[in-house]
């Protein structure tokens, strides 16, 4: 019979423990602050109200870095009318006590200490917390519990208390600045003058928009049919199939034209994408390969390149209906845990917003778009997220696209670094066929179809880096697979 192991027992953190705490240090640095007003500048960066454990000395705290903000001297002096009817104040003693806070004159030196560990200490208490609400929820198992909800929460109130405090991280001196740009200009230089981000696979797509940029969110939309999805697979694949590369080749992380990419597909199953991206790499048919009605040949290929992208650094999350707040934290994850680099979403109609904004459609899309682009500013990626264009397309005779068919497009073109429409005047014009029986209106139908075969477009309707316009591509139907158009002055000579 097999003994079950012994279970390790862990004492319980009981409710009347003291937490972490240092009254005497809030103090010192209170009255330090007091004593030189230009501290201040030194730690309001990170510290914040709520950081000391002591409310009245909290309270202390905001006071002086709101005069300090206006200009104006915190000391005794002028605190002492703020605080005359604080019921706290009175029980220390009445206002005297900001006096008393300033006598320990040698908290000057150590000011930026007492900061820190003021800020430590408050870190360990929100961990307390939020382990005691892990403990509790995890205890509750009704029946509309579910604990994979509360494991992403945990995560993210996690997240939350890590990087709180973070925000001096984000100052950079100029010739910080500067470095990352020149570094920037000298990739770019280095893959032919184009590629400043990470490759798209289209040069003409590259050259225009010079590839995705860190911490950009683009916007790659379109109508039903137009392909938009097969296009941001085909992004991916081709980021990642580079980043596999330029691993192989030795090449420095921080100067690779590739990266890891993080593909969440709200409207397809992983084993639907995996289709279209073996069919693209195999050039099978993807009708034909979901159906069956391949070849002995075509199989071969087909397992050929599966076995070839086997290790390719692409990973799919098909979880529907996530919420913004959960690919948020799941985005982290794969960044901490699988180093990616490039985060599409397909599509961000199918996110969901907050239960406070769940009954606004337009708010929600705000909430969405904004957290879409803090994600790409907070890991320093970019996100690229497929967005629906509305109907007022098909009411125009020019059906390309405008910033104006964005859905709920305001907040959309406003967050979005760069804007990309996919357009193929193929599909409109085979709606409009005409009965085959008038021979002439057919035949010129038919002509103009055979020019427009395979032609695809797509249009950079706004970029922050750079101008406008529309980088000419091929589309083939079949394999679901976007490539650069030939120059018309390289094709060879027709001869009737």
């Amino acid at each position: 019979m097999i003994q079950p192991l012994p279970l390790r027992v862990v004492p319980p953190v009981p409710e009347t423990a003291i937490l972490p705490q240092n009254l005497e240090a809030e103090a010192a640095l209170l009255g330090a602050l007091m004593i030189d007003n230009r501290l201040v500048e030194d730690v309001m960066l990170k510290l914040r109200p709520e950081h000391f454990h002591e409310a009245l000395h909290g309270r202390i705290y905001e006071k002086i870095v709101a005069l300090a903000d206006r200009n104006m001297v915190a000391t005794p002096v002028t605190l002492k009318p703020l605080f005359d009817a604080d019921p706290a104040m009175a029980d220390v003693g009445g206002t005297g006590y900001l006096a008393r806070l300033t006598e320990q004159s040698g908290a000057l030196i150590a000011a930026k200490d007492f900061a820190q560990q003021i800020y430590d200490l408050a870190l360990l208490r929100e961990m307390i917390r939020v382990g005691r609400e892990m403990a509790a929820g995890a205890f509750d198992t009704g029946a509309d519990v579910s604990p994979l909800k509360q494991i992403e929460d945990a995560e993210l109130a996690l997240y939350k208390v890590a990087e709180q405090g973070e925000v001096a991280g984000a100052v950079k001196t100029f010739a910080q600045a500067t470095r990352e740009a020149v570094e920037m200009a000298d990739r770019a230089m280095k893959s032919g003058g184009h590629l400043s981000g990470y490759t798209t696979g289209l040069d003409a797509l590259n050259a225009k928009i010079g590839g995705l940029h860190k911490s950009d969110l683009v916007i790659l939309a379109g109508r039903p049919a137009m392909g938009k999805t097969a296009l941001a697979t085909n992004i991916a694949f081709a980021c990642a199939q580079r980043a596999q590369r330029d691993a192989a080749d030795g090449i420095d992380e921080g100067k690779r034209s590739g990266a890891g990419v993080a593909f969440f597909s709200l409207e397809m199953s992983s084993d639907q994408l995996a289709t279209r991206v073996l069919a693209e790499q195999s050039d099978v048919n993807s009708e034909s390969l979901r159906m069956g009605k391949i070849s002995q040949d075509e199989f071969n290929r087909l397992a050929r390149a599966a076995g070839a992208l086997s290790e390719l650094p692409f990973y799919i999350d098909d979880t529907p209906a996530l919420s913004i707040a959960a690919l948020r934290t799941r985005a982290r994850r794969l960044k901490r845990q699988r180093g990616v680099g490039v985060i599409v979403v397909d599509y961000l109609q199918l996110l969901q917003g907050s239960a406070k904004t769940s009954e606004n459609r337009v708010q929600e899309i705000s909430e969405i778009t904004r957290g879409l682009k803090t994600l790409a500013k907070e890991l320093q990626v970019p996100v690229l997220a497929l967005s629906q264009l509305s109907r007022a397309v098909e009411n125009r005779e020019d059906k390309r696209p405008q910033l104006a068919d964005l859905r709920e497009s305001g907040t959309i073109e406003q967050d979005a670094d760069i804007v990309l429409f996919v357009y193929r005047e193929e599909y409109y014009h085979a709606l409009k066929q005409p009965d085959i029986e008038d021979g002439e209106k057919h035949a010129k139908w038919k002509e103009r179809a055979e020019k427009l075969h395979g032609l695809a477009e797509v249009i950079v309707a706004k970029q922050r880096h750079g101008s406008t316009g529309t980088v000419p591509l091929t589309f083939h139907k079949s394999t679901t697979k976007f490539a650069d158009r030939a120059d018309d002055a390289f094709l060879p000579e027709r001869y009737e």
